[in-house]
């Protein structure tokens, strides 16, 4: 997955997270919360290849990492 493609994930991603917030009390929990971590894990992949291509690695190489390893990275 290049940049580009995981930008256009993280766009359609949060047009799906802003549509089911609006639907408030009517929206689907738990697709929210598959949302977040999907979000996280887009994010964390593009911040890898970045990474990568700074220090003259291969981004390709770059990997999307599991919902555990993303949702419990120290701030």
């Amino acid at each position: 997955m290049d940049d580009q493609a995981i930008f256009d994930q993280l766009r359609a991603l949060t047009d799906e997270e802003h549509a089911i917030r609006q639907a408030g009390p009517d929206g689907d929990p738990d697709r929210l919360q598959d949302i977040e971590v999907m979000l996280d894990q887009c994010w964390d992949l593009l911040r890898q290849r970045r990474a990568k291509r700074q220090y003259g690695d291969n981004p390709d190489d770059a990997h999307v990492r599991s919902a555990d390893v993303v949702e419990h990275y120290q701030q």
